[in-house]
């Protein structure tokens, strides 16, 4: 076990990124690359010795529009678990309503990578999954992009972005973006090109309620995977009740704090 485990199991840890991997479902090569499986039991397994209450299973560019491993995952993890798919800008209210049923809480545009809905369809899907279920919008872009995004962004009901935004270049967006209300993800502190603590403490001042964590297991394609030295980062950064924010209550009331089904 981690020598940050003991550290950390003062806390209630929403785990809000990370991925499950199952070839019984479609898998689409993205740039040549698949990845390797990463089941349940592989995160749960992981995850031991966290004080895990709940998390968020998020779909990836080699996932595309499939929705049934994440149907699937979800019935596994059980309840406290909801999921962050990528749908086609023509997805149909009724499907909309049926994954909400299944526990899907967001959908997720990759800009990034690809897999999901266009940077064009953006703010129409958004509104419009938001007035029928009541989810939120995720980001995986680079905060290079934000400046551009900035207006569209602020316009919309409730967003988050990845992996605080990967890049320096784009950092002053973000913090302006995190002040008025957009969610920002402590994930992914192995892809960013500057230093976290610091990124982590400004993003906290900016707005306690913006940052919520995420284990973003298990790190495909990142030059660094997660270690419970990232979580621990965030205690050491942030004090005890920031880090309570962070690790779980932030992304609690982000993910489960309106019912489902009805925008808030």
């Amino acid at each position: 076990m981690s020598t940050a485990i003991p550290l950390l199991a003062a806390f209630d840890i929403f785990d809000a990124h990370f991925h499950i991997i199952d070839r019984r479902f479609p898998l689409i090569a993205n740039q040549g690359y698949l990845p390797d499986d990463y089941g349940c039991a592989d995160y749960l397994e992981r995850m031991r010795g966290y004080r895990l209450v709940g998390g968020a299973v998020v779909s990836g560019s080699f996932q595309a529009f499939d929705q049934s491993y994440l149907v699937a995952a979800l019935r596994t993890l059980g309840p406290a678990f909801v999921g962050v798919t990528q749908l086609p800008a023509s997805v149909s209210d009724e499907e909309l309503r049926s994954l909400d049923a299944a526990g899907v809480r967001a959908v997720r545009f990759n800009l990034k990578r690809g897999g999901s809905a266009e940077v064009k369809d953006l703010d129409t899907l958004a509104r419009r999954v938001h007035d029928i279920v009541g989810w939120h919008a995720e980001l995986y872009v680079d905060a290079a992009e934000l400046p551009d995004l900035f207006a569209t962004l602020v316009a919309l009901p409730a967003v988050s972005i990845d992996h605080l935004g990967l890049s320096q270049h784009g950092f002053p967006t973000l913090l302006k973006l995190a002040e008025r209300g957009i969610r920002v993800k402590a994930t992914g502190f192995g892809r960013v090109d500057f230093a976290v603590g610091p990124a982590l403490q400004a993003l906290y001042q900016a707005n306690p309620q913006a940052l919520i964590f995420g284990s973003d297991l298990p790190c495909t394609r990142a030059p660094r995977p997660y270690t419970d030295a990232d979580a621990l980062l965030i205690v050491e950064m942030l004090g005890e009740e920031g880090a309570r924010r962070v690790l779980c209550e932030n992304a609690r009331l982000f993910y489960c704090g309106r019912a489902h089904g009805a925008p808030q």
